[in-house]
């Protein structure tokens, strides 16, 4: 671990941004990404559990699946934290901060049946969608277009994969009852 003892920057403090954004606007807009940014680690790591311990007769497309969805979210996040830094503040990266931030809930260290994992990630897209839309809304009120595109981008995303576990968790299916015993 480094020696050096001279902080740059303050984790909450919003610096002056060469981006001509206000200080009080950037600030909100900062606070708000910083959220996104938590609540997407959030499901990341919720996404990246099921990868791991996904079973079943369906395991290699849930396997992949998982994968891409995860890996859209880990994109996202790093486009939220760049924006942030952009904008003058500090991205939230802290294992601790990000759950604290966040405004969704990890469903924990147990295995649940696929079909439970699918609803408990199904549940946490709608509140992050539901959340970058107001947080594309903020941005757009104070000014700042650019952020609120960013959103939209990560947004759509988000709502595709969102989809596609609602395509998941219909009730047709390949897979015999019995196998699912």
């Amino acid at each position: 671990m480094s020696t050096q003892k001279t902080v740059r920057q303050r984790a909450d403090a919003v610096e002056e941004n060469e981006l001509r954004l206000e200080q009080e606007k950037a600030e909100q807009i900062v606070e708000a990404l910083n959220t996104e940014l938590a609540n997407s680690y959030v499901l990341y790591h919720q996404l990246k559990k099921h990868h791991w311990v996904v079973e079943g007769a369906e395991f290699l497309p849930l396997h992949e699946f998982l994968e891409e969805a995860y890996e859209h979210v880990e994109e996202g996040a790093d486009v939220i934290a760049e924006r942030t830094q952009a904008l003058g503040g500090v991205p939230v990266s802290g294992p601790t901060n990000q759950e604290q931030r966040a405004t969704v809930e990890f469903e924990g260290e147990d295995v649940y049946d696929v079909r439970t994992m699918f609803q408990n990630d199904l549940e946490m897209y709608g509140d992050i969608i539901e959340s970058m839309r107001d947080s594309i809304e903020l941005a757009e009120n104070l000014g700042d277009y650019a952020t609120a595109e960013i959103l939209r981008e990560i947004l759509v995303t988000l709502e595709d994969d969102g989809h596609h576990f609602e395509h998941y968790l219909e009730d047709d299916t390949l897979v015999l009852e019995e196998a699912t015993k």
